[in-house]
């Protein structure tokens, strides 16, 4: 006697086999789409169409999910061939950085909210490290200087990834209005350029600020050592004064 046909729609054998990539590949559309606080392992599976259980022998739980998430974007990123000069090399890694930043905005997010980071993404940091190592700083002046740089370099490429967002809708933008609006007797200096604003504050000018940023920390953190005084900002105010928190 045959036997009778599956349901319609039914699925037979084994589950599907899903392989990291395409993990990957489907937690970042979720970001993309979703933003990254809404990737679960209950969004990703659905995503997927497979269930919570199979991604549990890929995945601990979300932390490590964007761990490795962080880890496969970094892994497709070539790395840049650092010169021997060490402010040269603090440079160009800063800037590989920032290219890859500026490549995925989201991933900034993941990085900020919780402090996360991929092992492998710790190349520029290395190097920004080492270089300003090389050029006299100690191992503490050099985090300091990769911290300046991360903020600074976090900060560019959010502001600029916000801007392309708000690029494609008709709608005037609130700042551009207010400056090109501004008084002239209470803002003498703001009032000529303002109808200008959004064009130059729309110019890239990150090249030119991280080299004020390396060069300017550098020259202070030789001052501090050769002065003897060194140490984490908060060792280097006045004890007479206070210091006032912000």
């Amino acid at each position: 006697m045959p036997r009778p046909p599956a349901p319609s729609g039914g699925r037979t054998g084994r589950p599907p086999v899903t392989s990291r990539a395409e993990i990957m590949e489907a937690a970042r559309r979720i970001v993309d789409r979703d933003g990254w606080d809404r990737l679960t392992i209950r969004a990703l599976a659905a995503e997927l169409g497979v269930g919570a259980t199979t991604l549990y022998h890929h995945v601990r739980d979300k932390q490590d999910l964007l761990v490795q998430l962080l880890g496969h974007y970094a892994d497709r990123i070539a790395a840049p061939e650092l010169p021997d000069e060490p402010r040269e090399q603090i440079l160009v890694a800063a800037t590989a950085m920032h290219a890859a930043l500026t490549g995925w905005p989201q991933v900034v997010e993941i990085l900020t909210a919780d402090d996360l980071i991929g092992v492998s993404a710790l190349g520029w940091v290395d190097a920004i490290v080492g270089g300003a190592i090389g050029c006299g700083a100690t191992p503490e002046q050099a985090v300091e200087l990769y911290r300046n740089i991360w903020y600074f370099t976090v900060g560019e490429v959010l502001v600029r990834a916000n801007a392309r967002r708000r690029a494609g809708s008709d709608r005037p933008r609130h700042r551009d209005t207010v400056y090109a609006s501004l008084d002239a007797e209470r803002f003498p200096h703001l009032a000529p350029i303002g109808d200008r604003w959004a064009e130059l504050a729309a110019r890239d000018t990150y090249a030119e600020g991280l080299c004020a940023l390396v060069d300017g920390r550098l020259a202070a953190l030789r001052a501090e050592n050769q002065s003897g005084v060194t140490g984490s900002p908060s060792h280097r105010r006045d004890p007479v004064e206070p210091a006032t928190r912000h």
